[in-house]
């Protein structure tokens, strides 16, 4: 089955969407991005100019690829990209998450373990409010595992950008414990345009202020619930989702992520009118659907033969 997708140009065409390349490009996509259907940490890269170590060459490969010089200067440019609004748009949503777990009559230190462990606000707020009314740990595993099930597609899309040649495979599952929605975004828009090298250190520099900042917002959250406005504490946690699409509505030029925007756009309300309980769920599955498939099919319609 790999096979037949590799030889109708399935697989050049998700490594073109990855990477951002245009049909047609497909050879020299897939070499930036590294297979798809790889796991972690094995199989061979298919540009070996690319992927060959600093250590081994002593100079630069001589691509289109930018660089930062260095992998220590790259975690520190990913740092310094988080510092700005993404680090104050995730406090800010925190800030309301730590207001909750207090309002729901839990302590900080319960709200602290869930950011450091989970790291997912959607799933933590559902983690709190089931539990805060007694609901069965069962049925809570349930939802918060239904509401976090977008992060094993994330990951899949992710950890192909990230793959470099000599790491360990557990590399590849420490730092899939920070993929979530600001990280993963920044990761597709800016991954593709590095030298493989320099990728995962990024990534990593980026999150490593994400994830202190919300650990933090989380406790401050948590003592300031008693002078903020109910209202207020529980509008804060919605900055995060606004901030992802407005991140994507940025760059227009990626057609399947635009028809998945529209596409959810116009069924969430519809699907939420039939069913409240299940329409974040099917808007997300059906709208991304969608939105694939057809900016798959018409990327292959219009690719050069």
């Amino acid at each position: 089955m790999w096979s037949f997708f590799r030889r109708n140009g399935f697989i050049a065409d998700l490594n073109c969407r990855l990477s951002g390349a245009p049909p047609g490009r497909a050879s020299s996509s897939a070499a930036r991005v590294g297979r798809a259907g790889s796991h972690f940490g094995g199989g061979p890269i298919s540009n070996s100019v690319e992927t060959t170590p600093y250590a081994e060459t002593g100079r630069r490969p001589a691509t289109d690829l930018r660089s930062f010089g260095s992998p220590r200067l790259a975690f520190g440019q990913g740092f310094r990209a988080a510092l700005g609004v993404p680090a104050m748009v995730l406090a800010a949503s925190y800030l309301g998450f730590g207001a909750l777990v207090r309002e729901s009559g839990l302590s900080v230190w319960q709200g602290l373990f869930s950011t450091v462990t989970g790291w997912a606000l959607p799933g933590q707020v559902i983690l709190v409010e089931l539990y805060s009314v007694g609901a069965p740990l069962l049925l809570i595993a349930i939802a918060v595992a239904l509401t976090n099930a977008r992060l094993l597609p994330m990951a899949v899309t992710l950890m192909p950008l990230l793959r470099t040649q000599g790491f360990g495979r557990w590399r590849y599952y420490f730092i899939a414990h920070w993929v979530a929605v600001t990280g993963w975004a920044q990761a597709l828009r800016v991954c593709p345009s590095l030298v493989r090298e320099e990728r995962w250190y990024y990534f990593f520099g980026f999150t490593m202020v994400l994830w202190p900042t919300t650990i933090t917002a989380t406790a401050v959250g948590f003592f300031l619930a008693a002078y903020l406005p109910a209202a207020l504490s529980l509008g804060l946690v919605f900055l995060n989702p606004i901030y992802f699409m407005l991140v994507f509505a940025s760059d227009l030029s990626v057609r399947p992520r635009i028809l998945s925007m529209i596409f959810g756009a116009v069924l969430g309300p519809l699907l939420f009118v039939w069913n409240p309980d299940w329409a974040l769920l099917l808007t997300g599955v059906l709208a991304g659907s969608l939105g694939f498939a057809l900016g798959y099919r018409r990327n292959r319609q219009g690719a050069p033969t």
